[in-house]
């Protein structure tokens, strides 16, 4: 197995989480330890699904059907991240209001989805990721 297809999701996981903190951080002007998981630039999602298909196009070519196979996630994943999980950030917020405590909290998290904004950001960090993989690992 060549072990860049192994990595290449990990790595650019791992890279994504702390680009994002800081991003969230900067924006809030303080540490975004509460912005820390599903939503913000870039999408974490987008970024390891797009980075895998261009993997695979870079070693294996777009004719090759593994490609084909990652381009239909990538869609299915940023479609997710954009239409489904905004939904269910929406409905999270009506529960919220609906259940608020006399404290105030919120029971739900709200901030589910991506804008399109953040989707890109993630498919354009995944494809320069893939990219810095296979000039590092080579051909494998």
């Amino acid at each position: 197995m060549d072990i860049a297809y192994l990595v290449t999701p990990l790595i650019t996981w791992i890279t994504v989480g702390p680009i994002k903190f800081l991003i969230n951080s900067a924006k809030a002007r303080k540490w975004a330890f509460n912005l820390v998981g599903n939503g913000g630039f870039p999408s974490n999602h987008s970024a390891v699904v797009s980075s895998m298909a261009t993997l695979i196009a870079l070693r294996e070519g777009i004719g090759h059907p593994a490609f084909g196979v990652a381009v239909t996630l990538c869609f299915i994943v940023v479609i997710d991240a954009n239409s489904l999980r905004q939904h269910v950030g929406k409905q999270a917020a009506a529960i919220n209001r609906v259940a608020k405590d006399d404290a105030g909290h919120h029971w739900l998290r709200e901030r589910m989805g991506h804008t399109l904004v953040e989707i890109a950001g993630g498919l354009c960090t995944g494809i320069a990721i893939a990219h810095v993989i296979h000039a590092v690992f080579g051909r494998g």
